[in-house]
């Protein structure tokens, strides 16, 4: 079949090579295993991270990619959960099952890991990692949905504990996790604000629910942050960026308000100081998401009929450097897709 994996180069500055190569069709081995042919996959950041070395424990000519939906044509066992012919998601890592402080066994995300990725024609996962895919989701929406979807679901209510009408800050907008946030968010009757350096982003955010937004380079956006509030301090920020934003987010939360922090892209570090322990301010750290937490995603997102923004699809894995192409520029709103069947339901 084929598959993009991870070859390692001495390219400087680093950046190693996804290829698209030949390698044995993966067969099931184990009780409990199910074959999926993948209709379509999406990107993270993830893998961009792991092209440029800055990922720990990547596996070099391992298979890339986390998220991926397709239609189980094979399964190993005698009591299966599934049928040959369902349209399924993959739990998009392993060993994390429903402990809500962190994974039980050996941790791992699909993809350039020790856990194989499902950017390929093919890929076998245990029935217990494979979901039904929501029925109104296109193929280009369940494949944008699982990493992002569960890492915003953690940090929006295992860690925010968000509610109907807080004033939630989401930092950000435009990447696939800030996205999923905004929708449960929103769903869920909270007040949400947003930022970005793209004002054509804040006003899409706009139009998918959000308050307003500011721009996270004007020198006084906390001051402008304030004003869009109406004076209201905030309860929760949803912050993938990392950096100097903890001095801002100190001033706007109320007492005892919560941080959560999946992420530090702009910097990895934030400035925690005196002034927000006086303040009883969190900072909670969030990354991905257990197998239960997943479940209940995918209930809130059938119920509330949510669906991912997809900022632009291609066809077929010979695309795939074309979509590294635009997340290295940064200038996608919403999730980059790969489709694989071009009769799939996109």
């Amino acid at each position: 079949m084929k598959a993009i994996v991870v070859k390692k180069t001495d390219h400087t500055p680093t950046y190693h090579d996804a290829q698209l190569v030949d390698v044995p069709k993966p067969e099931l081995v184990e009780d409990g295993q199910a074959l999926v042919e993948i209709n379509a996959v999406s990107f993270n950041h993830r893998e961009y991270w792991i092209r440029k070395g800055q990922y720990p424990g990547i596996v070099f000519g391992s298979i890339l990619g986390a998220d991926g939906v397709g239609r189980i044509t094979d399964i190993k066992s005698e009591h299966p959960k599934h049928r040959v012919g369902d349209r399924v998601i993959i739990m998009p890592s392993t060993g994390w099952y429903k402990d809500p402080r962190g994974p039980e066994e050996a941790y791992y995300i699909r993809g350039g890991s020790h856990a194989t990725g499902v950017f390929a024609e093919y890929h076998v996962a245990q029935q217990d990692d494979i979901f039904k895919a929501p029925e109104h989701l296109t193929d280009a929406e369940a494949a944008a949905l699982p990493l992002a979807g569960l890492t915003a679901y953690r940090a929006v209510f295992t860690k925010g504990q968000v509610t109907q009408g807080q004033n939630v800050l989401i930092t950000g907008i435009g990447g696939g996790v800030a996205l999923m946030a905004l929708a449960f968010c929103v769903a869920a009757g909270a007040n949400v604000y947003v930022t970005s350096s793209d004002q054509g982003k804040i006003l899409k955010a706009m139009r998918l629910g959000a308050r307003g937004g500011v721009n996270y380079k004007d020198d006084k956006w906390g001051t402008h942050l304030e004003r869009l509030a109406g004076g209201e301090q905030f309860d929760v920020v949803i912050d993938g960026a990392g950096g100097d934003g903890v001095k801002v987010f100190t001033k706007v939360l109320r007492l005892g308000g919560i941080i959560v922090s999946y992420g530090m892209t702009v910097k990895p570090k934030v400035d925690y100081t005196m002034a927000a322990v006086l303040r009883n301010i969190e900072i909670r750290g969030s990354t991905m998401g257990s197998r239960q937490e997943l479940e209940q995603m995918l209930a809130f997102v059938t119920k509330h009929r949510l669906r991912p923004v997809v900022s632009q699809i291609w066809q077929g894995l010979e695309s795939s450097e074309e979509a590294f192409e635009v997340m290295k520029n940064g200038s996608q709103f919403g999730k980059l897709v790969l489709s694989l069947k071009t009769s799939s339901k996109l």
